[in-house]
Parts: C-alpha cells; sequence; structure tokens
C-alpha cells in the first residue's frame, strides 16, 4: 500500500516545551485520516511540519514522497489561523486563489461559482469577505483549500466556527472527496465529528501517538462489551442484580429510568453476541423493550487510553 504521508521519529521542541516527541505513522493513500487528540497534544504542531512551515528538531518527514513544497499545488492546506483577504470580494478571492494555482481566469470563474453553490454560499460571491460571518469565512477558505482538484488535502480543525448544520455539511463534502480518489487528513480535537466520516484514526495526546488504527480495527480492540437496555418499566431496581447473574460486571442506570447500560465480562466470541442464557434472567428482572450491544465511541477509546476524557483534559490545560 503506497502512503501519502510518512512522519518517522519526529520530535519538535519549543523551549523547554517538548511539543512533539518522537512520532511514528503513515497515511494511506486514499484514506480519510482524523488526527485527533486535546487541545495542546501537538496536532497543529505536526501538521505545520508536514507542510514544511517548521521544521522538526529530528526525524523525517515525507509529503507525496517528499517535501510539501515540492507538492505544493498538489496539496491543499487548510490552516488552523484563519485568513481571507478581508477587504476583497468573495469571488475575486477564490478566483484569485485559483489562479495562484495554475487555474485559467475562465475556469477559476466557474469552480468559485460551483463550489459556492455546493457549499450553500449563494449570493455572497458579490460581497467583501469581511462582511461574512466566521463561519461563512471558514467555509470560503475551505474552497480556496481545494478548489484546484489537491490529490492530498489536510485540514486543521476544519470544523472550527460552524454550527452543526454547516459542520455536517462540511463533514459531509469531506467525505465526498475522499470518495472521489483523494486522501484527506484533518486535525480536531471534537471526536464525534471524525468519528462519523473517518476510516482511519491517529490519536495523539502530549506530544506522543496513543493510537493508529482503522475504524474497524479500534472497535475489535477497544469493543467494551456493553449492552444497551430499555424496559418498559424503572431499571433503577436492576443495578443492584449485576453480582447476581453471571457474565455481568456492572449495571449502570440511565436518567430516564427506563434504560441502562449492562457491561459484560470478555468472552472470547468473535461475533459479540448476546448470551441468550443472559436475556433470558434480565428478562425475569425487567419488562425488556429492546436489547443492543453499544460500540465504543472514539471518547470511550481515549479516556480507555489515557485515562480522562477529552474535556477533563481541555479543562486541566486552561
Amino acid at each position: 500500500m503506497s502512503t501519502a504521508i510518512e512522519v518517522r521519529n519526529v520530535s519538535k521542541r519549543y523551549g523547554d516545551n517538548l511539543a512533539v516527541n518522537d512520532i511514528s505513522f503513515a497515511v494511506p493513500t486514499g484514506s480519510l485520516c482524523g488526527f485527533l487528540g486535546p487541545n495542546g497534544a501537538g496536532k497543529s504542531t505536526t501538521i505545520r511540519m508536514i507542510m514544511s512551515i517548521i521544521y522538526p528538531d529530528s526525524g523525517t518527514i515525507l509529503a507525496r514522497g517528499g517535501s510539501a513544497l515540492d507538492s505544493k499545488d498538489r496539496i491543499g492546506y487548510l490552516p488552523e489561523e484563519r485568513g481571507v483577504y478581508r477587504k476583497m470580494r468573495v469571488g475575486e478571492f477564490l478566483r484569485y486563489i485559483s489562479r495562484l494555482k495554475g487555474i485559467d481566469a475562465r475556469s477559476s470563474a466557474k469552480l468559485a461559482e460551483d463550489w459556492l453553490e455546493r457549499m450553500d454560499l449563494p449570493g455572497v460571491a458579490r460581497k467583501r469577505c469581511q462582511e461574512l460571518s466566521k463561519g461563512m469565512q471558514q467555509k470560503v477558505q475551505f474552497i480556496a483549500t481545494i478548489m484546484h482538484d489537491p490529490e492530498l488535502i489536510i485540514l486543521d480543525e476544519p470544523f472550527s466556527g460552524l454550527d452543526p448544520v454547516n459542520a455536517n455539511l462540511l463533514g459531509r463534502v469531506i467525505h465526498e472527496l475522499n470518495e472521489e480518489g483523494r486522501t484527506i487528513i484533518f486535525s480536531t480535537h471534537v471526536l464525534h465529528q471524525a468519528e462519523q466520516i473517518c476510516d482511519r484514526v491517529l490519536m495523539i495526546n502530549k506530544g506522543g501517538i496513543v493510537l493508529d488504527d482503522t475504524m474497524s480495527g479500534l472497535r475489535r480492540t477497544f469493543d467494551p462489551r456493553t449492552i444497551l437496555l430499555r424496559s418498559s418499566e424503572s431499571v433503577e431496581g436492576l443495578t443492584g442484580a449485576a453480582g447476581s447473574i453471571p457474565g455481568i460486571i456492572e449495571i449502570r442506570a440511565h436518567e430516564d429510568e427506563h434504560t441502562a447500560e449492562i457491561v459484560l465480562e470478555k468472552t472470547g466470541d468473535p461475533m459479540n453476541r448476546i448470551p441468550p442464557e443472559l436475556i433470558a434472567r434480565v428478562s425475569e428482572l425487567t419488562p425488556v423493550t429492546a436489547l443492543e450491544l453499544r460500540r465504543p465511541t472514539l471518547d470511550d477509546v481515549f479516556v480507555a487510553l489515557v485515562g480522562r476524557s477529552v474535556s477533563e483534559a481541555e479543562e486541566n490545560e486552561s
């Protein structure tokens, strides 16, 4: 399998702060990879090194087999720091950026028009960039990043400043671009956004890689064996029954009183089937309306690896 990005034993220090600590990973060509972790984990520093904006103190980085500077017209990069030419009109700005990437004037105008429509920005071509909301400016800068049809797309916190509707729109477009053959890596500290669209995950904490796996692989590795149970009655009395049912470690009631999570012991069953005898025993204790295995979330995985949630990490760093 060919690789779009290779990072080998890379470290970067700012004074006494070791921002990136001897990390190595590869992003396969054609993948859609989320680069995840709390704020301050080293995501943006790593991306800037991949883009040759800053250089590592040690180690080797290859983007499309060499320096990102050698492939600048085949890479699309959205930096964490937002930047549009505020006085320029949106259409003029997009045409200017695409011309810098070698696209002729007629094609630039058509591309700008098509992408503004695709990103749900009708009627803004004549507006000055400074007249747009932060979310609209973010979408305009995303368009400027991918208008030249790059093979490798690197996005640093692309969902920052977007409301849920526009975040979903951007996520859908990112997924479509990947399905069309582009390799995409994007950083975020909001794990559920990555979970919805990624096929591969890199997770970094305190400057070190703590996870590098496909989504299907991490679900196999971090399967929590948790059943989500719904009952037509209150499940409050069910929580004390965990010790009397073989195979159950813990039962946690939800606030809605009709839902509980049942944490199971590992069984070695590769199909992750719910044991029928367990279903029968639980059904004796409460009228069950639904049972389903709950898949681990990226937040579950992060807590398992780091020992605290992302939100807790960010609070401690602030």
